[in-house]
């Protein structure tokens, strides 16, 4: 956007304390199946320049149609920003120079963004913050620029030209990298929900600018901005922040001035390096977009999208909370993935315990997608067979162990349960003659552990609870020994 805030000159010291004054532009590219203005395919990873036309290309006598998927994607986008919907709908031409914009302009929207003044609650250093949104408007993408070292030459792909985006640009509500962080995880769950992004970075669906500056703390106006770009991860934005706010500190303690200008991320030098000096709006020569005429939404059809929002995850934790009894530390892992999430309240619902169920879907699940680097939706597991198996542990058909055991075969095959304790002879053993049998040998040969338990050393019992398992290869129950032991220890 550039002229997110305006730019004054202050008078530092160097015994001042700064503050540091951050505001965030992020780019989204949309999902929709067709391009913004015209019909060619938006996808990602094809051949060079095989996803264009006349109109993405901008040839003489082609006119652009706007992408009615498009535009509601932006309207639920804004509406999950709490924003206002502007009812008037009307797109611009950005005026400016660069060899992946074919047209010499790109169409945005400028007076009349989409949506507007909205607010993103976000959780950072332990409270709730609302950082306000300033707009999110529509937009169509630029080409891309590749660097070919080997021809010493630079081409451009054009099949990105006219991919739907929506820009998200926030008010200079941040005062640190690490609330920058947090507005960004929380403003991309949110949007993963909304399914109208994957929010990939490495594939450029989004992107983010950071305007920063500093200022005297308890000083209203906002300083010189700079603008960084080029950061291909929320972990590189926040090391640039850092990284630029101490830069400017430097220069104002030194007694120069902070130059507005847009700098590059170096990620492997970790510094920025300038690449032109920032534009206004004005040098943009913004006007009315001559070739898509404007057009009024009716508010019927924007309560049509809000009624279609999903729920989105901060208010999906408080009802786990709240309604379901689930702690916050669970709550917050589990709807940090929507499928995760609907995978859980499926569990839920067939009647297993909320704390048994969390314990298993955040511990052992969990450590399956990591292991396999892959998502919820990739394995062969249903929520019935997650609620069989903790159900199994439980009645002390399987012991915990096994059942770790079982869950990983179950989520790459899909077989049944049943069938995977009988081949691998997983039952475990509650035979009480044979665990009573086992517990006396155990007792017998360590004699001084038996007098710390009686010394009451919790951490005894479970030696030899260890011990019996280990003679049975883990196929007893854990809760029958540990009984078998207290009432043997209490009654010699």
């Amino acid at each position: 956007m550039g002229g997110m805030y305006k730019e004054q000159n202050f008078n530092f010291s160097e015994n001042m304390d700064f503050e540091t004054v951050i505001g965030l532009e992020v780019h989204l590219q949309l999902n929709t199946a067709t391009k913004i203005f015209c019909g060619c395919r938006n996808v990602f990873g094809v051949e060079a320049n095989t996803c264009v036309c006349p109109v993405c290309l901008g040839l003489p006598g082609s006119l652009p149609v706007l992408n009615r998927d498009v535009l509601f994607s932006g309207i639920k986008v804004g509406l999950a920003l709490n924003c206002s919907i502007n009812t008037f709908v009307k797109f611009d031409r950005k005026n400016y120079y660069y060899p992946d914009l074919p047209k010499g302009y790109q169409i945005s929207q400028y007076d009349f963004p989409i949506a507007k003044a909205g607010f993103l609650p976000v959780m950072t250093g332990g409270q709730e913050k609302r950082i306000g949104i300033t707009r999110a408007h529509l937009e169509e993408d630029a080409g891309k620029l590749i660097h070919d070292d080997a021809i010493n030459a630079t081409l451009v792909d054009y099949n990105r030209t006219g991919t739907p985006l929506v820009e998200i640009v926030s008010e200079p509500d941040m005062r640190s990298a690490d609330e920058a962080y947090d507005y960004l995880t929380t403003l991309k769950l949110a949007l993963q929900y909304l399914n109208v992004s994957d929010c990939d970075m490495e594939k450029g669906s989004l992107r983010c600018d950071a305007n920063v500056s500093i200022r005297s703390r308890g000083e209203t106006k906002l300083g010189t901005k700079t603008e960084l770009k080029n950061m291909n991860s929320f972990s590189a934005v926040k090391r640039a922040i850092d990284f630029e706010v101490a830069r400017q500190t430097r220069l104002v303690i030194a007694g120069e001035s902070i130059v507005q200008q847009t700098l590059l991320w170096n990620e492997e030098k970790g510094i920025t390096i300038p690449m032109r000096s920032k534009e206004q709006a004005h040098d943009y020569r913004y006007f009315p977009e001559p070739d898509l005429v404007p057009f009024t939404l009716t508010e019927a059809e924007i309560d049509k999208v809000r009624c279609g929002l999903p729920e989105l995850p901060y208010a999906r934790l408080h009802r786990l909370i709240e309604k379901l009894g689930v702690s916050e530390y669970d709550g917050t892992i589990i709807v940090q993935d929507k499928t995760f999430a609907d995978f859980f309240e499926s569990a839920l619902a067939l009647g297993v315990d909320v704390k048994k169920l969390c314990n298993w879907m955040n511990g052992p699940l969990m450590k399956e997608l990591n292991d396999r680097k892959c998502r919820l939706g990739d394995l062969k597991l249903t929520p019935g067979m997650l609620v069989e198996l903790i159900n199994k542990v439980e009645d002390g058909t399987v012991s915990n162990l096994a059942g770790k055991e079982i869950l990983a075969e179950v989520v790459a095959t899909g077989r049944k349960i049943e069938d995977i304790i009988k081949e691998k002879g997983l039952t475990q053993v509650s035979d009480e003659a044979l665990i009573g049998k086992i517990v006396d040998e155990i007792i017998l040969k360590n004699p001084q552990v038996v007098e710390q338990v009686r010394s009451g050393k919790a951490n005894a019992a479970g030696f030899l609870v260890g011990q019996a398992m280990k003679q049975m290869q883990g196929k007893a129950n854990p809760k029958i020994i540990n009984e078998f032991i207290q009432r043997r220890i209490t009654n010699v």
